[in-house]
């Protein structure tokens, strides 16, 4: 005798470990794929916990109920993707932090991304957008900060 019943496929909830593949693919302005930023469906998969701050908060919402082996594209406007660009977070830095005789070890590029220590503990990072004998001008926000995107996610296990 056999047991006809389904299996029933693991869900995605707010602490499941999940094994996946995705992509984040960066949308024109008229709806159309621009480019990859991120993509892991030509390497291993990425293995991570729900949760525990390895996936952006609005993409770990998008993972969650759905099931094992499951498939999905998801198109977010910049407002709920990574934003809105901010023009406040455009800010001019003293080129002296950029000079030899200050520890700077590399020359520095416009596009580089340049990590800085905030006062107490922690560390945040900037996007060099132009250098000159003055001084610098970084953009803090998020280098997707602006834009559509496009979340892919093949899942293939859940835990």
């Amino acid at each position: 005798m056999s047991d006809s019943t389904p299996l029933l496929s693991a869900v995605i909830q707010e602490d499941s470990f999940v094994t996946l593949h995705y992509k984040v693919t960066v949308i024109n302005i008229d709806g159309k794929a621009d480019h990859d930023f991120l993509s892991t469906f030509t390497e291993k998969p990425a293995t991570l916990q729900l949760g525990a701050g390895q996936l952006a908060p609005f993409l770990e919402r998008k993972l969650l109920g759905l099931t094992q082996g499951s498939h999905h594209v998801f198109d977010l406007p910049a407002s709920v993707a990574y934003g809105e660009h901010n023009p406040e977070l455009l800010q001019q830095v003293s080129r002296k932090l950029f000079d030899p005789e200050n520890g700077s070890e590399r020359d520095f590029k416009p596009g580089d991304i340049i990590e800085f220590s905030a006062p107490g503990k922690g560390n945040y990072a900037g996007v060099l957008k132009e250098l000159n004998s003055s001084g610098a001008l970084f953009d803090f926000n998020h280098p997707l900060a602006g834009r559509s995107i496009r979340f892919e996610v093949k899942v293939i296990g859940v835990l």
